[in-house]
């Protein structure tokens, strides 16, 4: 079964600043701030919600098809699909244009200054869900705006049931277009604190969101998830990390669990818990896709952490 993965694809630049930021800056200044911090240590990533979640599916043994767009410097990322086995046949290069890139500068307080170029993401609307053959789920994850738009109308307009999921995308859109996307989706998923900005755009409470989709799921950080569906809350464990190294990419790691669990027709409790296994085993590494645990492996660690046979 294909799984078409509509979302970003991006180099995350990361780079250590070996001091704390609140030392370098003037409260009283900040009207005319004028600041450069030296950062030895830099290193690049590739990330972006449709490849982490491509990755972290393939890692599963899922068949995902990523829809993307990227620029003319996208030759590394490129040639690294190929090397995981990932398709890019419904991958577009706008020419002209830089791929989508975060600039990450943490501080020895883990305070964070970021700076986003969406690139080559601001043109995913270009892409067509009439030009994917056999998809049979999908996910319309963080992309540009007028991309996750289209593409939630095409994939409801073709009979392909899928998750929204806004993530960081969702401030774009205003209380009418989420409840366009609710009414149009299969399944959602949000953080908690997107959940709750959801009600506030919306004007509505998350029961009865949830009646909108065959399943709406909220994460909640080290406190586990709920998925809301068939008339009930499913309370889904958290599953504790062998170690907490980078957050980065958690989100998209669970959200593969999902998928995964959704196409093999598992129960919410088992989809669940696959979801939040894949966001503990990529917590314990740094960046989105450096993790490389076999199938196996996730297997025997579902056992341990729930007792039973993932399959």
């Amino acid at each position: 079964m294909s799984i078409l993965i509509c979302g970003s694809i991006a180099f995350d630049n990361i780079m250590v600043f070996h001091d704390r930021f609140r030392n370098h800056i003037l409260p009283e200044q900040i009207h005319i701030l004028n600041v450069a911090f030296l950062v030895p240590e830099m290193r690049r990533e590739f990330g972006g919600c449709a490849g982490n979640i491509a990755y972290n599916l393939k890692l599963l043994g899922g068949e995902p098809a990523i829809m993307a767009t990227v620029g003319d410097d996208a030759d590394a990322y490129l040639a690294r699909l190929d090397e995981l086995g990932l398709s890019r046949a419904y991958v577009r290069r706008i020419s002209g244009s830089f791929t989508a890139q975060a600039f990450i500068t943490t501080d020895l307080d883990d305070n964070q200054i970021t700076a986003f170029h969406p690139g080559a993401m601001s043109f995913s609307h270009h892409n067509r869900v009439a030009e994917v053959d056999g998809a049979t789920l999908a996910i319309v994850a963080p992309d540009g705006r007028d991309g996750m738009l289209q593409h939630a109308v095409d994939l409801s307009a073709a009979g392909v049931p899928f998750v929204f999921d806004p993530g960081q995308g969702l401030p774009m859109f205003s209380g009418d277009d989420l409840m366009k996307f609710m009414r149009l989706a299969t399944y959602a998923c949000f953080n908690d604190y997107e959940a709750k900005l959801l009600c506030d755009r919306t004007g509505r409470p998350l029961d009865r969101l949830a009646r909108e989709v065959e399943a709406l799921v909220v994460t909640r950080g080290g406190a586990g998830s709920h998925i809301h569906a068939n008339g009930r809350r499913h309370e889904i464990p958290c599953v504790r990390a062998e170690a907490v190294v980078d957050p980065t990419g958690c989100g998209d790691a669970y959200r593969s669990g999902l998928l995964y669990g959704i196409s093999a027709g598992w129960d919410w409790e088992k989809t669940g818990r696959l979801a939040a296994l894949m966001g503990a085993i990529k917590v314990a590494h740094r960046g989105g896709q450096n993790h490389r645990p076999t199938r196996d492996q996730i297997a025997d660690a579902f056992a341990r952490n729930f007792g039973s046979r993932l399959w």
